[in-house]
């Protein structure tokens, strides 16, 4: 017997729905605790985690002080904020690399040492292929199929690994973070498959009589207009936001998936060495220092929005707020906003 349409259309729903529950009830559900030995049959260990995270607060060291204070912030702010339940689906999971070897979730934000971390990911996967971390070409650690991600798996397969893995993310002060991609996606002549996808559309739209190499190239990219580009609301109705500027609460999902390491790029070094300690590895493995001469920091944000109207920084605060709210970032001294 053939079921009706309208009771067609109440299953797909039901099951469509399914994926989003599993992950909603991961979200609000602690790491799991009493993890089993097999050498001694009956007797729970401390997990990593409650290592981290249970001891006596006075035997804390600042260091982990700092990494429970971010978890516990980002929890109550998703709580005060976050107050739809957004629906996820596996593409929303496409940034959350694993490493069932070492049982690691990470999720990757672009300008925040991101290449650094798929370096040492890579590594730890490899079964010994690779041994150093900058050994790995930049263009390599982002080749895609060189990491697994999340979405690959089945939703029971997804359910396991956000329950029992540690999942850890870096974050970075969002205008830092937005000046840094402009001006590696836009000033840098290397970079012509963006100037071509976006800084030719960016100058079409916000730009007074372009010229015809501008609008053929789109290397010339001013910051005012990639702001206007940002803000411009077809920007969103059109496409999503590129992943080098994408909002980390967009790419993340922290206020529905619940990490368990916050780390910040501002404290990258000790961060980075606390998650490799607690994947067991921080004594065969270090963290890839940063070569940078010209690192973008608040100074150097200060001088690009020297030259944006108050206007457009109001509105591109609105547009960054939540990561400035979920992270801890104050706004910026140099911002106006009236």
């Amino acid at each position: 017997m053939r079921m009706p349409r309208g009771g067609r259309l109440f299953l797909a729903t039901c099951l469509g729905s399914l994926f989003v529950l599993v992950l909603y009830f991961q979200s609000i559900t602690k790491p799991e605790a009493g993890l089993k030995t097999d050498s001694t049959p009956g007797k729970s260990r401390r997990s990593p985690l409650q290592t981290l995270y249970n001891g006596d607060q006075l035997e804390l060291s600042a260091a982990q002080r700092s990494l429970q204070g971010r978890r516990e912030l980002l929890e109550q702010t998703c709580l005060s904020h976050m107050r739809k339940r957004q629906v996820l689906s596996p593409e929303d999971l496409k940034h959350l690399i694993v490493d069932d070897k070492h049982s690691l979730i990470y999720c990757y934000v672009p300008k925040v040492a991101c290449t650094n971390w798929k370096r040492v990911l890579m590594v730890l996967t490899s079964d010994g292929r690779y041994t150093d971390p900058l050994a790995i070409p930049a263009n390599e650690a982002h080749v895609a199929g060189n990491l697994h991600t999340l979405n690959e798996f089945s939703v029971p397969e997804i359910n396991h690994r956000l329950r029992s893995y540690l999942k850890f993310i870096f974050v970075r002060e969002p205008f830092e973070r937005l000046v840094s991609a402009y001006r590696n996606k836009f000033t840098r002549s290397y970079n012509t498959a963006f100037h071509k996808r976006y800084g030719t559309k960016i100058i079409r739209r916000h730009r007074a009589n372009p010229e015809a190499e501008a609008l053929e190239k789109g290397n010339d990219v001013s910051f005012p207009e990639f702001v206007q580009y940002l803000v411009d609301p077809r920007t969103q109705r059109e496409e999503p936001l590129n992943e080098h500027w994408e909002r980390v609460h967009s790419l993340c999902h922290p206020c529905l998936i619940h990490y368990d390491v916050v780390g910040k790029y501002e404290t990258l070094e000790p961060d980075a060495q606390a998650v490799l300690r607690l994947a067991g590895v921080e004594g065969t493995l270090q963290f890839p220092t940063s070569g940078k001469s010209t690192r973008t920091d608040g100074n150097m944000a200060a001088r690009y929005f020297k030259h944006i109207s108050p206007f457009y920084q109001k509105k591109l605060f609105n547009l960054y707020r939540m990561d400035f709210l979920l992270f801890n970032y104050s706004t910026p001294e140099y911002l106006r906003t009236r």
